[in-house]
């Protein structure tokens, strides 16, 4: 049976293409003076807002326990009798893939050791209190806190999607609670065109961090010099595989590489957990799981503004701001896939399985890092300092037995990581772009292709100009805007369910 497609929404379509080539533009001509403008911006909005975006995401946490255990969190999405389109594993797959990306890969090895050089709460670096603290932030980091940034907007765009009955999947829509048909105008289109950019700038950080590590790789399995024809021929591929992948469609494409990716991404931790130090991984993921516990709320609403350390703006809150940045699309994605679930259904297997997938890596590989640092079998701290984060990762990975292998298993499954990210990527821009009609309705194919080429030329373009750390800074400063968004979604959730509940009688 022919599936029918959504409609082109012009109105979004060309201005956002237009605005994303102008913003590169102006990145790439004047990049020497925009660059330290960018940092000094960003610098502004974490020291300035650190607060803000403190007790924004502490508040989310505390409104998305209470949407989970309270009366909301029966409501089903699409109405009673509506059945989930996708299996759990495989929802937690895709969502997971979507969310986390070769970012895990890069940050759970690498993460840790940054901590344990530079320490929160005035501890002096390389001790041994820095070494519990440093598995602990990477647990607190890309934890709870973390996925509950993310859970948000999934929630509050699955309720317009299918109990709103608004049928184009696009944050405008989600945010028409509060600003009614104005969603539908200039305000609206707005909206959408700073998602598109916010999401784009996010993919760039993704490929800041995952063409180093994976060209790494190559370049140790080959013995190739580091090049930026490697990293170009990298993307390339990528676009292959994604664009095959984005072909197919959300059942028969997106679903299955994640699928894979799960199962890749698992092995390759268990793995490392069986070969490597067992006892002590299993014990130190222990005292830091303990330690964090111990410590959610100091850590949740650390600003340091007597000593000024700067460690919670350089990571907590610079992290609080990036994951804002790419929740939309996250949001946007999941979404998506969460026809038939109830909102507490959602709500948990967001938490869970981002968190739990998020703290396996860390556990693992950091853990792993970190023993071959305190063990002098590898000084971990010196090779980044020496040859970089992304040649450390594949340094430390020649530390285990059958590291050829490994190291070739870690690449192909950076391939796929990266490649579910660009998929659901291209598939969320091509949605946001367009005018559904119906429940179920995809973006047209040449549609979902075009954004998916569009961020490949992106991407080699700032590659050639060294332009994508500029780009990882312009996202983060959408931040300010975004802030306004996730306002936008929480009144806008409220007032629904406010609304629709007190006309069922409930």
């Amino acid at each position: 049976m022919h599936k029918k497609r959504s409609k082109l929404d012009p109105y979004v379509f060309w201005p956002a293409i237009a605005v994303l080539l102008i913003i590169t533009a102006l990145l790439a001509s004047f990049q020497e003076t925009l660059a330290p403008l960018m940092t000094q911006t960003l610098s502004l909005i974490t020291h300035q807002m650190d607060w803000v975006f403190e007790f924004l995401t502490f508040g989310i946490f505390i409104m998305l326990l209470w949407f989970a255990l309270g009366r909301y969190g029966k409501i089903r999405f699409g109405g009673h009798g509506e059945r989930p389109a996708f299996g759990n594993f495989s929802y937690g797959a895709m969502l997971f893939c979507a969310g986390m990306g070769t970012s895990i890969m890069f940050w759970s090895i690498i993460e840790p050791m940054y901590y344990y050089q530079g320490p929160p709460f005035q501890v002096d670096a390389q001790s041994a209190d820095a070494v519990e603290w440093a598995l602990t932030y990477g647990l607190f980091h890309w934890g709870v806190s973390a996925w509950c940034i993310y859970t948000l907007p999934t929630v509050v765009i699955a309720y317009s999607l299918y109990n709103k009955g608004n049928k184009s999947l696009k944050i405008s829509q989600a945010c028409k609670g509060v600003l009614g048909s104005r969603a539908d105008g200039w305000l609206g289109r707005i909206i959408d065109i700073f998602v598109i950019w916010s999401l784009v700038g996010g993919l760039g950080t993704s490929l800041g961090l995952g063409v180093p590590m994976i060209a790494a790789g190559i370049g140790d399995i080959f013995g190739i010099e580091q090049s930026t024809q490697l990293s170009i021929i990298i993307i390339l591929i990528w676009s292959v595989i994604y664009l095959t992948s984005a072909t197919l469609g959300l059942e028969k494409g997106i679903s299955k590489l994640s699928n894979i990716n799960v199962y890749l991404a698992v092995t390759l931790a268990l793995f490392v957990l069986l070969v490597g130090p067992t006892s002590f991984l299993f014990s130190y993921f222990t005292d830091s799981f303990g330690r964090m516990a111990q410590n959610f709320l100091r850590m949740s609403f650390y600003t340091d503004p007597i000593h000024k350390g700067e460690f919670p703006q350089s990571w907590t809150v610079f992290y609080w701001v990036w994951f804002a940045c790419t929740a939309p699309f996250l949001g946007l994605f999941v979404a998506r896939i969460s026809k038939g679930r109830t909102i507490k259904s959602v709500i948990v297997n967001m938490l869970a399985w981002g968190t739990l997938g998020g703290w396996l890596y860390f556990a693992v590989m950091g853990g792993y890092a970190m023993h071959l640092q305190l063990s002098d079998v590898f000084d971990v701290v010196g090779s980044m300092a020496e040859v970089g984060d992304a040649q450390t990762i594949i340094n430390v990975l020649n530390t285990l037995p059958l590291s050829k292998v490994v190291v070739v298993f870690f690449v192909i499954l950076g391939f796929i990581f990266l490649a579910t990210s660009l998929d659901s990527a291209s598939f969320v821009l091509a949605s946001t772009a367009s005018i559904g009609e119906e429940d179920g309705e995809e973006p047209a194919t040449w549609h979902t292709i075009t954004w998916g080429i569009l961020m490949a030329v992106l991407a080699i373009s700032l590659l050639l100009i060294g332009g994508l750390k500029v780009v990882q800074s312009s996202t983060v400063i959408v931040a300010v805007p975004v802030l306004v968004i996730y306002s936008l979604l929480i009144i806008s959730i409220l007032c629904w369910l406010r609304q629709d509940h007190d006309l069922q009688g409930e």
